[in-house]
């Protein structure tokens, strides 16, 4: 009986982004399901049966359904222990929880700030101050990664890992709003990640194929 494929329920440019890169990297056979955000299907009885929190991505695997991108990833990481995406050393691995906790708490929760003062909320809900304070943020902790990736092809190690796909999703995120100006380091890493065979499409990518899927309706 041959095994029940992966199912991801996705969303370019969300970060469903992140678990496709992981899935393509460990060459995982998987369905994908793509859930039309600006139609509402993430708000379906169906979907939130996945996630109740009506949010992308989600993975099923077999029984095991996984809501939260690293999450996710960590999990396939852990599934296909042969490919190294999480160091077995104890040392390497406390870095990469580090490095991943640094990205998606100082680097990213500023750009989800921007979004939805932008965005995201009701007009009548956004706060233009906040978005000039978020990019300050943004841009403190990215002086940190950029020193610290500096000399570095990977966040940890010699090799990739999670922390490198969950890392350079968010900093292409940044990058569409031109953060990433002031960081060569980062600007060049992000260039290097996307140049891998299995990499993804990227965040201007995909929105450039949601407009042209909305202008063809």
């Amino acid at each position: 009986m041959e095994p029940t494929r992966m199912k991801l329920y996705e969303f370019a440019p969300t970060r469903s982004i992140r678990v496709r890169w992981v899935l393509q990297e460990l060459g995982v056979d998987f369905e994908a399901i793509s859930i039309r955000l600006p139609a509402g299907e993430h708000r379906t009885p169906v979907f939130l049966e996945l996630n109740p929190a009506g949010k992308l991505p989600v993975l099923v695997d077999g029984e095991q359904t996984i809501t939260e991108s690293v999450a996710i990833a960590l999990y396939l990481a852990e599934k296909y222990p042969d490919r190294h995406f999480i160091p077995t050393d104890l040392l390497l691995r406390s870095q990469l929880y580090r490095w991943l906790f640094f990205t998606v708490t100082e680097l990213e929760q500023p750009l989800w700030r921007i979004a939805r003062h932008t965005a995201l909320y009701p007009e009548a809900l956004r706060l233009p101050d906040e978005i000039p304070i978020a990019r300050q943020d943004f841009t403190n902790m990215a002086v940190v990664m950029e020193n610290h990736l500096l000399n570095r092809q990977f966040v940890v190690g010699e090799q990739v890992t999670v922390a490198d796909f969950i890392l350079a999703y968010t900093l292409d995120w940044a990058n569409e709003i031109q953060l990433l100006d002031p960081f060569p380091t980062l600007v060049t890493y992000l260039k290097r990640m996307y140049e891998r065979p299995k990499a993804p499409m990227r965040i201007a990518a995909a929105l450039t194929r949601i407009s042209a899927d909305e202008s063809s309706q």
